[in-house]
């Protein structure tokens, strides 16, 4: 709710801007007429050229998302064109200069019209004077709900913002000269708000051209939005039963995805008279990876029978945000039941959710008959979804034959019994067992080391790193991130923070893993960091034992989010 606050703020505030001034002493002379015949088709007039002229920026925006996948450059070009016109306004006064003039001409044949024609003409020429002040904010603003994916939230902001826009007009038709005092004195304050913005943003473009930052543009604010919107959530609502097992609660909205792959967007309503399966996941989840071969393998037999599978994919970490990554994931794992992206927790939150992953089963009446909470319990699982299409089916035409079998491979097959380490994250944000003797740095280059020895489920850096919230990040080729484990698999969260591949080199205890080498690299410890996800480093073919993980980056650039095991 803050953002869209802040949004309708923007757009009231336009109100200060000088481009305005010299309409609205046209305006002010309507002022004593009928509102509903001049001062309100004015306000649509302006409206309708406002969402217009805005639209034109939320296309931008969504070039820009394409955009941030193959071509960073280009995007932070544009960002830095829209900092350097709110900073200097005279190159946005020339780059409008068109929308002016026709917005001129409108204006003096608004005059010679009749009332309600005249109006709504006045209203029309309004957003186009109004285009030089308002458009490289608006462009930030809709470049930026852009990158989350969000078509419909874009909507709404503009939506907003036009609505802020339109008050302070409202206000304008009503008080007439008393407001025109008061945007006189407030011009200057207007005009430095503008420029400061505009300065934050070539800074901000600075520091990811030189590789300050810590996430590119799906990451441009100075917090993890990823890691502080789930613990915002987990403290807003109410955590779910900490046991699994049947339950009987109607099943929540769907409402609130920011984008659907697979399928049209999906309501819960739609989905009255099938038996439901809503799996929450996040593609660089392990937990959830191993529980993808039974969702395939149990769409592929209810399908036909009435049985609808849905991903809610609400991501962990910030690159999970990103379209083209759970895009990728989706096709790479075969996955084609819908899938909802769950940027903002909406679905989430409805849910009560608190784990990846999470099963709820829910009935032909909408009503939520099971949970289970992690992995295991398949045939559990099946055996509910046999009985709710039985239900369905009114215990005819019903054919169960038995259950499932399946078996994973690579990181989709399921964990060991034996004793394993525990999943551990690297940025300080839930850091933990951080052995390098050097003090944590927070969001800054700091040099650190690898002491003599690691004690069980301990973990260090050597090199020199950037330690944030979410993750590590290499600033120069040679570092290397150790860990003493227990288990069969270790896998590690890696990505590469410039876009480029970042060539390892992994060694068990010194030297290179053999036949115990994960899916990721070869049997001499190489592979190479493409994209950002889950990397099975180590799968090992003897007993359970204790070992000293080593993965040496290449090169620079190299992220790592969080080990787990299997």
């Amino acid at each position: 709710m803050l953002i869209f606050f802040l949004v309708y703020l923007g757009g009231l505030l336009t109100i200060f801007s000088p481009c305005v001034l010299p309409v609205l002493p046209f305006i002010f002379a309507r002022s004593d007429k009928s509102f509903f015949r001049n001062g309100l088709p004015v306000l649509l007039g302006m409206a309708a050229t406002f969402t217009l002229l805005a639209s034109f920026a939320a296309v931008g925006g969504a070039w820009l998302v394409q955009i941030n996948q193959y071509g960073r450059y280009a995007a932070m070009l544009l960002l830095l064109f829209l900092g350097v016109a709110l900073i200097f306004p005279a190159l946005s006064d020339r780059l409008m200069r068109p929308f002016v003039t026709l917005g001129g001409r409108l204006e003096q044949q608004a005059d010679k019209e009749g009332s309600l024609k005249g109006s709504l003409l006045l209203g029309v020429a309004v957003g186009f004077l109004w285009a030089p002040c308002a458009g490289p904010i608006l462009g930030l603003v809709l470049a930026g709900a852009a990158l989350n994916g969000a078509n419909l939230y874009s909507a709404l902001l503009l939506l907003v913002f036009a609505s802020g826009a339109a008050t302070s007009l409202a206000l304008a038709l009503f008080a007439g000269g008393r407001i025109l005092k008061l945007m006189k004195r407030g011009l200057g304050a207007e005009q430095w708000i503008r420029r400061g913005l505009g300065i934050a943003v070539v800074v901000g473009v600075l520091f990811i051209a030189l590789g300050w930052d810590t996430r590119v543009l799906s990451q441009f604010t100075f917090l993890s939005t990823a890691t502080t919107e789930r613990q915002l959530v987990s403290k807003l609502t109410t955590k779910p039963e900490a046991s699994n097992g049947t339950t009987t609660s109607s099943m929540p909205p769907l409402a609130g995805a920011t984008q659907w792959l697979n399928s049209p967007p999906l309501k819960s309503e739609m989905l009255r008279g099938k038996v439901v399966l809503v799996d929450f996941w996040t593609y660089s989840c392990i937990n959830c990876l191993r529980t993808l071969p039974y969702l395939k393998a149990w769409n592929e037999k209810y399908r036909d029978q009435g049985l609808v599978i849905i991903g809610v994919h609400t991501p962990e970490f910030a690159f999970e945000k990103e379209q083209h990554n759970v895009a990728q994931a989706i096709h790479d794992l075969g996955l084609t039941y819908p899938v909802a992206m769950d940027n903002q927790y909406a679905i989430w939150n409805a849910f009560k959710n608190d784990v990846w992953p999470a099963h709820y089963l829910i009935d032909v009446q909408g009503m939520i008959r099971q949970k289970h909470f992690g992995e295991g319990a398949y045939q559990e699982t099946e055996q509910m979804i046999q009985l709710l299409l039985k239900e369905a089916h009114h215990g005819e035409e019903f054919r169960s034959e038995g259950f499932v079998h399946v078996s994973g491979s690579g990181t989709t097959a399921a964990a060991t019994d034996m004793e394993r380490s525990s999943e551990t994250y690297l940025g300080y944000g839930r850091q933990q067992n951080f052995a390098s003797p050097e003090a944590i740095k927070q969001d800054v280059v700091a040099q650190y080391s690898s002491p003599g020895s690691l004690k069980p489920d301990q973990w260090s850096l050597n090199g020199k790193w950037i330690i944030s919230t979410e993750e590590v990040v290499l600033q120069k080729s040679g570092g290397a991130v150790s860990f003493r484990f227990q288990g069969r698999d270790l896998h590690l969260v890696l990505g590469s923070h410039n876009h480029k591949p970042v060539r390892i080199k992994v060694t068990l205890d010194g030297i290179p893993p053999g036949a115990d080498h994960g899916t990721d690299i070869d049997a001499q410890g190489y592979g190479v960091i493409r994209e950002q996800r889950l990397y099975q480093l180590i799968r090992q073919r003897g007993k359970n034992a204790t070992h000293t993980f080593s993965i040496k980056f290449l090169d620079a650039g190299a992220e790592a989010f969080a080990f787990t095991f299997g």
